[in-house]
């Protein structure tokens, strides 16, 4: 029998396969035909289409925020990336999908559907918090505090665990498809550029920075002059793009602070002890560490895989499924 865990995420979908590990990573972006309704292309080489795709061809992302925004084109999706990561179908597999901690319960219901059109045979939905606190090695079974924050691509996720559930926590819809807006919107403001969602992200991952003075770097942006309409290049810093991203990069640390008022006193001593662990593709921005570490005067760590510590967390739940079958 095969067991399956799902990071269905924003950004990018991960799929662990029960005894092989992770079988699959790629975009979750798809590109349709707009007349037919066809799906082109899925994952990699639809993200390779975005912003560059005639009239008729449309690449887009179904999930927005953590959350399915386009429910056919998100089952499409996860069943060409099952077929491709697994060859033939198997048998009605136990799939478990993970969640942000606060989507509703419609939301909730629109992943469970998706996954039974899919065809498995149970379907486990688990809070991405408690799923990438695993993945990160932490042991949240035990009477004792352990704290997560997970950047995701449309969500950033903050949880205090104990005794294997979410004891606080909070979720909110500011992560790196925000900082992306944050860093195409400094460039039309400052610049009078436009520039793709593609390019805002290769600049995040190049030169991105929360901290201040941090890094001092350049990188030469390429886009459409807003006035006269021409190609024009710029030459942005890292000092720039931390500028950029932070009045959102605060909306986070707020989040977080008033989940630390949330917890239980025990709790706090524990979190102050052991520190923070950081998840999810925001974690690598530089910055972000020492960021939290000044704003909440507790240590703060990056998990060891930080892109790949849902799916990983969905690994070890699906060996230990009695933490979930309940």
């Amino acid at each position: 029998m095969k067991d399956i865990g799902i990071d269905l995420g924003t950004a990018n979908v991960v799929i662990y396969l029960k005894g092989k590990g992770i079988i699959l990573n790629e975009p979750s972006v798809v590109a349709i035909d707009t007349d037919s309704h066809r799906v082109l292309a899925v994952g990699k080489e639809a993200n390779e289409m975005l912003g560059r795709t005639p009239g008729k061809v449309k690449a887009i992302r179904p999930m927005k925020d953590g959350v399915i925004a386009d429910f056919e084109v998100t089952e499409e999706m996860l069943s060409h990336f099952l077929k491709k990561a697994m060859g033939k179908m198997i048998l009605k597999p136990r799939i478990l999908i993970c969640c942000p901690s606060n989507i509703t319960q419609v939301e909730k219901n629109a992943i469970r559907e998706a996954a039974e059109r899919i065809g498995a045979r149970k379907i486990f939905l688990e809070e991405e918090p408690k799923v990438a606190a695993v993945g990160a090695g932490l042991d949240i079974s035990k009477p004792s505090g352990n704290m997560v924050i997970d950047i995701g691509g449309g969500t950033t996720d903050i949880a205090i665990l104990s005794l294997g559930g979410i004891v606080t926590s909070d979720s909110i819809r500011i992560a790196g498809d925000a900082f992306d807006n944050d860093i195409n919107k400094f460039m039309k403001e400052k610049y009078k550029l436009l520039i793709g969602e593609r390019t805002s992200e290769e600049i995040k991952k190049e030169i991105g920075c929360v901290y201040k003075n941090m890094k001092k770097e350049k990188m030469e942006v390429k886009g459409r002059d807003m006035i006269t309409g021409l190609p024009k290049t710029v030459t942005v810093t890292s000092q720039e793009i931390e500028e950029a991203l932070h009045d959102d990069v605060m909306e986070i640390i707020r989040a977080t602070k008033a989940v630390l008022e949330k917890t239980p006193p025990e709790l706090s001593a524990d979190i102050v002890d052991k520190g923070i662990i950081l998840t999810g593709g925001g974690a690598l921005i530089e910055g972000f560490p020492q960021l939290f570490q000044e704003q909440l005067k507790v240590p703060v760590f990056i998990a060891d895989s930080p892109l790949t510590c849902v799916a990983e967390g969905t690994g070890i739940l699906l060996e230990n499924i009695e933490l979930i079958d309940r």
